[in-house]
């Protein structure tokens, strides 16, 4: 296995978020000048399995500059391990859910494979702590590191993501394979209340809903020509630009939109074809497939198409599912009559470049009319947010933290079983049919992240759950605030 790798991670400033916030901002720098003066000479650390195609890898983009920009030490570090260690992580990210995934035990030689792995890479990350620092440790593939981390004079939060809202034998089996781990930690924080483990200490359990940052390449505004530039440009639609289009880094500086997707599709895009479109990794929890046939068997509009996107094949590190969810689909797209076939487009987003992807994924989801997320399970759902932001109406499953973003009928639609095809359908259809009230959705939708769901409000939260766990300059321990509804 190599050595984990350190990412890089620029300051970003707080001020931009002033005009968004208005007078709110003025907690967010008090916040900031509350955590320079207690993290001074400490560091914050982050442990996660992969930079890139998930949600963890999203929310610490969106995060951790500002964090850094408030002047606190942060840093982040991404494992790299055999594929052997993900097939195990995989099953537990599956069994979290309540899902069976792949099927296959968790018994001794697992956790001996799981424990080995990760006693290798402990001493490339506890050489540089020192005693006081903080580290997180995000979702089961960094769990097993909690015990060095404290043994290396630490303080340790594992973070998770993930979880199920009615705990089943399966997640049960999880939890059991974690505890050994993760009950060493001094503090838990869950994405929803609803995730806390049977058993665990309340005093020590948080809750922090996951944030995006709005002036990320993924999220930053797009007029209309720069969407169909982009578009073209990957090879969705029928315009071709001339010049590559353009997008802004985090950093302030320009990028280029210059790689084509991989793509399955017949013909291009209509430019006056209306869109629906999902966009996730290749997960089977994310159901694309159930999407496909929703669409080709209840949205029988003609001038209607679907794009399902997704990662690169074998650019997320952690998911050695990926690509058999990716052929399963690519199969029943090529078992399509050609009629249907034309109308869905499947399509493979380079992740060589993870800005320029960004910019992507924005274009997708400006293009389209509706988004839906038809998750079977889910931790959160950051893509749902990302949407709501950009004011489209999303039509998603009400499982997991979807339901927490989403108020149904006002800022999206939650169809109450997943696997409910039909109702999936109606709802896109009565939304492409009534532009007004998708539209009215889209606005609602937007305020509510505003609201509830930007990364800057969650510094303020951040802070404290760090701080709670450090001295303050007066010997007194910081007081917990965050929400814990």
């Amino acid at each position: 296995m190599a050595k984990p790798k350190l990412m890089q991670i620029p300051p970003r400033p707080l001020e931009r978020f002033e005009p968004l916030l208005g007078d709110q901002f003025t907690v967010i720098e008090q916040a900031a000048a509350r955590a320079r003066e207690l993290f001074a000479g400490r560091a914050i650390w982050h442990v996660s399995s992969t930079a890139r195609g998930g949600g963890v890898a999203e929310i610490l983009y969106g995060l951790l500059p500002y964090v850094r920009g408030a002047g606190v030490d942060t840093r982040w570090v991404v494992l790299r391990e055999r594929p052997e260690f993900f097939a195990i992580t995989k099953r537990l990210h599956n069994n979290l859910h309540g899902e069976p995934g792949d099927e296959g035990p968790l018994g001794e030689p697992e956790r001996r494979l799981y424990e080995e792995a990760l006693a290798a890479t402990a001493p490339h990350l506890t050489g540089p702590l020192q005693a006081g620092d903080v580290v997180y440790l995000h979702d089961p593939q960094p769990a097993g590191l909690a015990p060095a981390m404290k043994a290396a004079g630490a303080r340790v939060v594992w973070r998770c993501h993930i979880g199920a809202d009615r705990p089943n034998e399966l997640v049960h089996r999880a939890w059991d394979f974690l505890r050994p781990y993760v009950g060493t930690a001094d503090a838990y924080v869950f994405s929803r209340r609803e995730y806390f483990w049977d058993g665990q200490d309340r005093a020590r359990c948080w809750v922090m809903a996951p944030s995006l940052d709005p002036f990320s390449s993924k999220n930053e505004e797009m007029g209309k020509g720069k969407v169909e530039a982009i578009l073209g440009k990957i090879g969705i639609a029928t315009h071709f630009p001339q010049d590559a289009p353009t997008f802004t880094r985090g950093d302030g500086t320009p990028g280029r939109v210059e790689r084509r997707a991989d793509l399955l599709q017949e013909e291009s895009l209509p430019a006056g074809a209306k869109l629906v479109a999902q966009i996730s990794r290749w997960d089977s929890l994310k159901d694309h497939l159930g999407v496909l046939r929703c669409f080709t068997d209840h949205v029988d509009d003609p001038d209607v198409h679907l794009v399902l996107a997704g990662p690169a094949l074998g650019s997320v590190s952690d998911d050695p599912e990926g690509e058999s969810v990716f052929r399963e689909l690519a199969a029943a797209w090529d078992a399509l009559p050609k009629a249907l076939r034309r109308r869905a487009h499947v399509v493979s987003l380079p992740m060589v470049d993870l800005e320029e992807n960004g910019a992507m994924v924005n274009a997708i989801q400006r293009r389209a009319d509706v988004l839906v997320q038809k998750s079977t399970a889910e931790g959160f759902g950051m893509t749902v947010a990302e949407g709501m932001w950009k004011e489209r109406p999303i039509v998603a499953s009400r499982v997991g933290g979807i339901q927490d973003q989403i108020v149904d009928g006002e800022s999206g639609i939650l169809i109450d079983d997943p696997h409910d095809l039909e109702a999936f359908g109606a709802a896109i259809c009565g939304l492409l049919a009534d532009p007004e009230r998708a539209g009215l959705i889209g606005k609602a939708a937007r305020q509510r992240v505003i609201e509830r769901f930007l990364g800057i409000q969650r510094l303020r939260e951040y802070i404290d759950v760090v701080a709670s766990l450090v001295p303050n300059p007066t010997g007194d321990r910081a007081k917990q605030r965050v929400d814990r509804k």
